[in-house]
């Protein structure tokens, strides 16, 4: 996720916090500041209850993470946003079982923590709320260690229930579907439980209208849009998951030499209205030259200079028997529009954000097409 600063790693995970997260820590001084007339002490209530909460937040994030490496799935970072957390996995549980457990997990690590803190109340003597009451509300926004006490315990449990409610994309959601994907399809499962969050978030959108509740609505919005992609990228799988990069590359991809001039690549462009370039040397890869680079190339360098000091040389490249979802989801997590494709060290073609689409669409309409006429192609050479 882009437009995000890291701040630490748990086994290998980078915590990221999203550079819009501080919006959050000012919500909650005003809120317990100047909307409650609590002055500065609200307002240092507001900041400490908040990066409390964030801090659950994490371990409630980590609590997915660690459930989904013990199941082999990788998991990119979490990041941080204003309105919770989200950990990036490096790809889709392979089994219900597998995502039933990495979902539970995040809210049974609320449920172990709301115990441990209910038990050190106890031994400490502390005359806390264990659960939302008057006791609660008339602590709230007092900088007092119960008042935060009180309010921490509460969110904490609150997150956990929350977080179980059968409305996709939260954890209830995908618990959800994972209950339903041991007797439908992981397509069927998936539209039933996307649909389910997005009526959800209607009625919790109109909750907050009728309210006044902002952070109810962007809640709202939040789980029906993430609903919406998780449908879409579940039919793009069931699409694209059986086709490889070989019935859909682009075979007569325009190449250039580490030699060759941006001026010559710009010429390219306008002749082949292609926008990125494999820079070969004979026939082997060395580089790729986007359309992104190739702009600030010439703005730094100018158009005379040659695109072997421009091009990208970090970019690995693709073979024809790669699975056509995963490059889809790597030029989609790159920001990439093009990857080179090479076999045996030799480049071959270029597939394109383009041509996975055409391939898609095709696929979606008629399922055996793309594969029949590899088949034809194959047998006629």
């Amino acid at each position: 996720m882009g437009s995000s600063i890291p701040l630490f790693s748990v086994r290998g995970i980078m915590i990221r916090m999203h550079i819009t997260f501080p919006l959050i820590l000012i919500w909650g001084a005003l809120q317990f500041g100047l909307f409650t007339g609590n002055g500065w002490g609200g307002a240092i209530f507001g900041l400490i209850v908040t990066f409390l909460l964030f801090a659950i937040v994490v371990l409630h994030e980590l609590g997915h993470s660690m459930a989904a490496l013990h199941y082999g799935v990788p998991v990119k970072q979490i990041v941080l946003l204003p309105i919770g957390g989200v950990a990036e996995l490096g790809r889709m549980p392979e089994k219900p079982i597998q995502e039933f457990v990495i979902a539970i997990a995040g809210p049974l690590v609320n449920f172990a923590l709301a115990v441990v803190l209910a038990l050190l109340a106890l031994v400490f003597g502390q005359g806390v709320a264990l659960w939302p009451s008057a006791d609660l509300f008339s602590n709230l926004g007092q900088l007092s260690f119960t008042g935060i006490f009180n309010y921490v315990f509460a969110s904490n449990l609150f997150l956990g229930i929350f977080n179980l409610l059968p409305a996709f994309p939260m954890d209830g959601g995908r618990v959800l579907r994972a209950l339903l994907a041991t007797q439908l399809s992981y397509e069927q499962a998936t539209s039933i439980a996307a649909s389910v969050g997005q009526g959800f978030a209607w009625l919790l959108g109109l909750w907050g209208f009728l309210q006044g509740g902002l952070f109810l609505i962007l809640i709202a919005i939040f789980i029906f849009s993430g609903a919406a992609a998780e449908r879409q990228l579940v039919q793009v799988r069931s699409v694209l998951g059986d086709l490889t990069v070989e019935q859909a590359y682009s075979r007569r991809a325009q190449t250039l030499g580490p030699h060759a001039s941006l001026r010559e690549a710009v010429r390219l462009t306008f002749d082949s209205f292609q926008a990125d370039f494999p820079i070969c040397d004979g026939e082997r890869l060395v580089g790729l030259l986007t359309y992104t680079r190739l702009l600030e190339a010439l703005e730094q360098h100018g158009p005379d200079a040659p695109v072997g000091e421009a091009m990208l040389t970090d970019v690995a490249p693709v073979t024809p028997g790669d699975n056509l979802f995963a490059v889809q989801q790597r030029l989609s997590q790159s920001n990439l529009d093009a990857l080179p494709v090479v076999k045996d060290e030799r480049f071959l073609g270029l597939i394109t954000n383009r041509d996975i689409s055409e391939v898609y669409r095709i696929a979606s309409t008629q399922p055996g097409l793309i594969a029949t006429l590899r088949t034809e192609k194959v047998r006629g050479l």
